[in-house]
């Protein structure tokens, strides 16, 4: 999730700690029936499996190319480290980030 445009991991932040900040999920990404193009990148380039890394994936993403827009694959690699894959599905979710990065070759 953000909080208060940062990416954090959501299972180490309590409610009250939010209390008052601006919270958004990866249901708040979309604009009414309009994907993110983040989220649109992840369909387009097959980088959904089973979904349980997909979340955080897609909110890490979003907050690493506000960062760094022109991330290159290195950079999104070390930028995802944190969220796990139980499917090992790195290369489409690599692939689905870097179509949104300026970097990407």
């Amino acid at each position: 999730m953000h909080l208060n445009g940062e990416a954090v991991k959501s299972c180490t932040v309590f409610a009250a700690q939010a209390d008052g900040d601006e919270v958004t999920t990866i249901e708040g990404l979309a604009d009414g029936d309009t994907l993110h193009p983040m989220q649109q990148a992840f369909h387009e380039c097959h980088a959904l499996q089973c979904g349980y890394c997909t979340p955080g994936m897609v909110m890490a993403a979003v907050s690493l190319l506000d960062e760094e827009p022109n991330a290159d694959e290195a950079a999104v690699r070390e930028g995802l480290e944190g969220n796990l894959c139980r499917c090992t599905g790195y290369h489409n979710i690599v692939k689905a980030v870097l179509s949104q990065s300026g970097g990407a070759k």
